[in-house]
């Protein structure tokens, strides 16, 4: 039996909650997951830790804290509407387009073949024929995984999820056992502000602004599993949450870990997985490399999986196409960005992601906080709109579009040449939204007793 008859609710059994708890982390651990946690490890050096910690809030608190906020608020579409219907068409739309075809899935597909395959390939093979046929064959298998979206629990909780985390376990096992240096000096922005920089670097995971997504397909395999009651819904919504991050940071924590070894003994490279691949290949020869090609595409499958699903899946339920040509679409469109290559790919994501995580972070704090807010539209309104502003400013500026003394004038807002200019302006949204709120109720029950 996969439920539990009890005398209130009918709720997932441990073993099932865990597995849902697997699939959630496989959905969350791509191949970028993977790269940038060493990354930091090599440039934060001593101050791994503390870069770490900051990295945690925005690459593991704050998706699970999405997961938890869309749960309890019925979806994004609704947690949304509490700004505004249009707001909520726009920026859910634009958070399944980004998260999904035009972004983070096509990142999925070309991220693997670009570090785990392209390095080894012969001097008379075309690299681009060569990622061209890997990602047929890639997206083969994501189209296939995610046409029964009921069935991904078993699919990945069962079988992909175990696969990689083994791998991973082994792969740190022989750092862990032999280890193959000490951490080095911090190097760049984390010699001065580590805490601030990590922070940042959890951006890069794009996990927040998937767990207002991922919601979807965990509601759809908990009632899959013979869940009916929307109270234990949300109750193994949050505990696989929960498993979900507790495995990212362990995980996450691994590679730093490898990351700060590998930057003091070998030196700086350009990326996280320059870096994993000289300390795996050092461990392990040769068979390293090819225990990485595996990780590398279990991990972006596993995500990449998860995005196709979720996105057919919303897709599907507001436009009269079916959800099986979603999957169709989405697959091919994904696969044919995927060839315009990683660094295309990173450069566009970057001030998209700059415009879009403060405003997702905000709206999860605010739907996480709606027993004192109550729905009060003014505080949604006000918070996501000074929100906006300044990280939609501070996004065309990095791509070289600025606005005279409107840009000038955001500039001086604290922490904003660290890119957190949008902080103050955010949780000052919120205290003036809860001020006025007080202001409009005690003047209501003024009237009141005056009448």
């Amino acid at each position: 039996m996969n439920v539990i008859r009890g005398t209130q609710l009918d709720r997932l059994t441990k073993k099932d909650v865990f597995l849902v708890g697997l699939m959630l982390f496989s959905m969350f651990f791509g191949a970028g997951n993977l790269i940038f946690p060493p990354f930091l490890g090599q440039l934060a050096g001593e101050k791994t830790w503390i870069a770490m910690a900051a990295f945690a809030i925005t690459a593991v608190g704050f998706p699970i804290l999405g997961v938890v906020a869309v749960a309890r608020s019925g979806g994004l579409s609704q947690l949304a509407s509490r700004v505004h219907p249009w707001f909520a068409g726009v920026f859910t739309v634009s958070i399944y387009l980004a998260i999904g075809p035009f972004l983070a899935i096509p990142r999925a597909g070309s991220l693997p073949f670009e570090m785990a395959v392209a390095p080894y390939l012969s001097e008379g093979v075309s690299p681009a024929f060569a990622m061209m046929v890997y990602t047929v064959l890639f997206f083969a298998v994501n189209f296939w995984l995610s046409l029964s979206p009921g069935d991904l629990v078993d699919r990945m909780g069962k079988i992909l999820t175990p696969i990689l985390l083994i791998l991973i376990f082994v792969m740190f096992g022989g750092a862990f056992f032999n280890p193959i240096g000490s951490y080095g000096a911090a190097v760049g922005a984390y010699q001065e502000a580590p805490f601030v920089q990590g922070f940042l670097d959890g951006y890069l995971t794009m996990d927040t602004l998937a767990a207002l997504i991922f919601g979807i397909i965990i509601a759809v395999s908990i009632r899959a599993k013979g869940i009916k009651d929307e109270k234990a819904v949300v109750s193994g919504t949050i505990q696989a949450g929960v498993i979900a991050g507790g495995f990212l940071f362990l995980i996450y924590a691994m590679l730093a870990h490898l990351g700060a070894m590998g930057g003091a003994e070998f030196g700086l490279a350009e990326n996280g997985a320059q870096t994993l691949t000289t300390v795996v290949t050092t461990m392990y020869g040769f068979p390293g490399a090819i225990l990485l090609a595996v990780i590398f595409t279990l991990a972006c499958i596993s995500t990449s999986v998860g995005l196709t699903a979720a996105c057919s899946q919303y897709f599907s339920e507001h436009t009269p196409l079916s959800y099986g040509l979603w999957v169709g679409v989405i697959t091919l469109i994904s696969m044919l960005l995927s060839n315009m290559g990683l660094t295309k790919i990173l450069v566009v994501s970057i001030p998209v992601l700059v415009a879009m995580y403060p405003i997702a972070i905000m709206l999860i704090l605010l739907g996480l906080a709606d027993q004192v807010i109550q729905g009060d539209e003014f505080t949604y309104r006000f918070t996501v709109f000074l929100t906006g502003i300044v990280s939609l400013i501070d996004a065309l500026g990095q791509s070289g579009i600025h606005f005279g003394k409107v840009s000038l004038l955001m500039a001086k807002l604290p922490l904003y040449e660290q890119g957190l200019g949008w902080v103050l302006p955010a949780f000052s949204g919120i205290a003036i939204g809860i001020l006025a709120k007080a202001i409009r109720k005690n003047r209501s029950k003024r009237e009141l007793e005056r009448s």
